[in-house]
């Protein structure tokens, strides 16, 4: 069976790319250097875009789209590096006065771990006493809740909230993947670009391999919903986004660690995402109970 995206898929995905390429460049490494600050005025744009409202009914303001819909909108944002809790607020939209139209800022405790939380108006479980903690990520600011009460503080992952993670690790390895082409393909070494030799060919190959495989499994998931669906697509969009991150960073070579290229943030966003609830050991577990079964 072909699956293919519907006019009006395509539609919002084009729309969501041409919003964000309209606002300043999240990807813009130099914004690296600045202490992370949510834009309301761009959460408000997003709001209005409906990016938060997008599977509410239409009967309460909202689009009245599905998972798919959500999942194309969130690879966009994740190809982006749209800074702020996303899916945290996108979740929220129904019953968080304000999520919806952006007004409202919606973070969670997950894992121990809460992101943008002097940013949130609201906050998804005990975040009492979080402390900041330096994160891997210079782009998002994270605080840690203390060890005592993380595992009663901790909202359980959502299906939704585990398959549009892994959206977003799907925009990371599509955007990965064309970085590492074009620089291959513009950087000569020894009188040829750098794309003509085998060993840069293979990775590159390699990244396209795992996020197109990492893209079946997200849009399948999004299609059935199932929770053992939701967990492959998880594992394999991380496997994709960091993996394809680490490759992209060998096709620079040294100047992908610099401060003048992307790449290093598209690998410390993907590796923040991997840690969210539902992905690595936790969706292993759940895809191999099923196979056991």
């Amino acid at each position: 069976m072909r699956f293919q995206l519907t006019r009006e898929q395509r539609a919002l995905r084009d729309g969501v790319r041409q919003l964000l390429a309209r606002r300043r460049d999240a990807r813009e490494p130099r914004a690296a250097l600045e202490p992370p600050r949510l834009d309301r005025a761009l959460w408000r744009e997003l709001g209005a875009a409906g990016l938060f409202a997008l599977r509410l009914p239409e009967a309460d303001g909202g689009a009245g789209a599905g998972l798919p819909e959500a999942v194309l909108a969130f690879e966009e944002a994740g190809r982006a590096l749209l800074p702020g809790p996303l899916v945290a607020t996108h979740l929220a939209a129904g019953t968080v006065p304000g999520a919806a139209t952006g007004e409202a800022v919606v973070t969670a405790v997950d894992g121990g771990l809460v992101e943008w939380l002097a940013a949130a108006d609201v906050v998804r479980g005990d975040a009492s006493g979080a402390m900041p903690v330096r994160s891997v990520d210079p782009l998002t600011p994270l605080h840690r809740v203390p060890a005592a009460g993380a595992g009663a503080a901790t909202v359980a992952p959502e299906p939704v909230a585990v398959l549009l993670t892994a959206a977003e690790q799907l925009g990371t390895a599509t955007r990965v993947c064309e970085l590492a082409v074009q620089h291959a393909r513009t950087r000569e070494q020894f009188g040829q670009p750098v794309g003509a030799f085998q060993a840069v060919k293979h990775l590159c190959a390699d990244m396209l391999v795992r996020a197109e495989t990492a893209r079946a499994a997200v849009y399948a998931a999004a299609v059935t919903g199932d929770p053992v669906d939701i967990a492959t697509a998880r594992l394999l969009a991380d496997e994709a986004a960091v993996r394809g991150a680490r490759d992209c960073l060998q096709v620079h070579g040294g100047m992908g660690f610099t401060w003048e290229s992307e790449v290093h943030l598209q690998l410390k966003r993907a590796w923040l995402r991997a840690r969210r609830g539902g992905g690595g050991t936790e969706g292993a577990e759940l895809l191999a109970a099923d196979l056991a079964g």
